[in-house]
């Protein structure tokens, strides 16, 4: 079984953790192109057209699916990729866990980039599943490039800036882009009010990972031989997980479990 992941950049460590810690038996391709990061201000052309190529570079090494781990690229350019891939390769769109933080009643936060805060897109979402819910959508400017680059000082500021603009009522938050989830526990510190239940953090990763095994008609195997190997693509060519990467848990795990090939 051979599962690829796509993102502009190590945003897509999350969801590649979670379907290597599903199946350690799958074979990972990661496809990114961090010299193009950030997307989210790009126009939707620029994105489709950068994604396609990313999509494209992880397809020539025939995957059983593709997992595309960039929450701007599944807004941008998911039908594109579905065009060009499906039906050979089934593609799995990143969407933001608004429907399970509304089923825990709100009131809920959406933690997003700028160009997907307040977008037509995630209004849409916010209407079908959490109808009556009160939900606050707060943007999150520099997070994720700083979390790309492993800028401490940067995420702290970013965290915290958004922080500030969270209602202190709030029981959960939706983490709207994949590179959130990477600091996911740094969010949680950043909004827990002394006094309050848990907050709630809902990611996405747990959940295309197991869209993916459905799709392909695979099932969870935890306990499967941990002999899945790692094909890094970079902007198309083979290299290694950036330094960066290993600056978070899930860069480290998946080098730890992932033989050379």
């Amino acid at each position: 079984m051979k599962i690829a992941l796509m993102d502009s950049g190590i945003g897509l460590l999350a969801a590649a953790t979670a379907v290597r810690r599903l199946r350690p038996d799958a074979e990972l391709v990661l496809s990114s192109d961090p010299g193009s990061m950030p997307w989210g201000p790009r126009t939707p052309e620029d994105v489709t057209a950068r994604a396609l190529a990313v999509a494209e570079a992880a397809a020539a090494h025939r995957p059983d699916a593709l997992i595309v781990a960039c929450n701007t690229a599944s807004v941008r350019a998911l039908p594109a990729l579905r065009d060009r891939l499906e039906p050979g390769v089934p593609v799995i769109g990143t969407v933001p866990a608004i429907k399970p933080a509304a089923a825990g009643g709100g009131p809920f936060a959406i933690w997003a980039t700028p160009a997907t805060t307040g977008s037509p897109y995630q209004r849409g979402l916010i209407r079908e599943f959490a109808d009556g819910v009160t939900v606050t959508e707060v943007p999150c400017p520099g997070l994720a490039d700083a979390v790309e680059h492993a800028d401490q000082a940067g995420i702290d500021a970013a965290i915290a800036a958004a922080a500030a603009r969270t209602p202190d009522d709030v029981r959960a938050v939706v983490l709207g882009c994949t590179h959130y989830e990477l600091v996911a526990e740094r969010i949680r510190t950043a909004v827990q009010r002394p006094g309050a239940a848990p907050l709630v953090l809902h990611g996405s990763a747990g959940a295309v990972a197991a869209q993916a095994l459905r799709r392909i008609g695979e099932h969870p195997a935890p306990e499967a031989p941990a002999h899945g190997s790692l094909i890094v693509l970079l902007g198309g060519r083979e290299g290694t997980l950036p330094e960066t990467a290993l600056t978070y848990d899930e860069g480290r795990l998946l080098q730890a479990m992932s033989p050379a090939r």
